[in-house]
């Protein structure tokens, strides 16, 4: 039985495992393999090796798996490195609802539309602020001489 904390460790070393992998391929590829670590360049290198001898898709998962194992023992996992890639789940068939488009909402009135409306008033015309500001401004003016 595995542990909930090795599951965790497996899960990170896994990941860990998938993405310095892809980076030292990429590495190699621009010519940067001398600054990679010892041990990246012998993963690469037996990487190499598997390639003479199977795909290219299987020669990566069997070094992410020998790196996985690695890292998995280095970050304190307990016994042998446990499964953690997702299995397929088979596709649902009997689950499938049709799509069906929502009902359309009712588009709202324009802001001057629903001013007019039975229930609220109707708001002071421009022209009717305007004097209003201008009676305000002439009283002021008459008040301060």
């Amino acid at each position: 039985m595995v542990k909930a904390a090795d599951m965790l460790i497996a899960r990170r070393a896994d990941t860990r495992a998938r993405a310095d992998f892809a980076t030292w391929k990429m590495m190699a590829k621009l010519n940067g393999l001398s600054a990679l670590p010892p041990d990246a360049q012998g993963f690469l290198a037996s990487y190499k090796n598997l390639l003479e001898q199977m795909s290219e898709t299987e020669a990566t998962e069997t070094t992410i798996a020998a790196v996985y194992k690695a890292y998995y023992a280095e970050m304190g996992g307990a016994g042998t490195a446990p499964d953690v890639r997702p299995r397929t789940a088979e596709p649902v068939t009997d689950n499938v609802t049709a799509f069906r488009r929502p009902a359309p909402k009712p588009k709202k009135a324009p802001f001057g539309a629903a001013a007019y409306s039975g229930t609220q008033k109707r708001p002071l015309p421009v022209a009717l602020i305007f004097a209003c500001l201008v009676v305000v401004y002439v009283a002021i003016r008459y008040y301060w001489r």
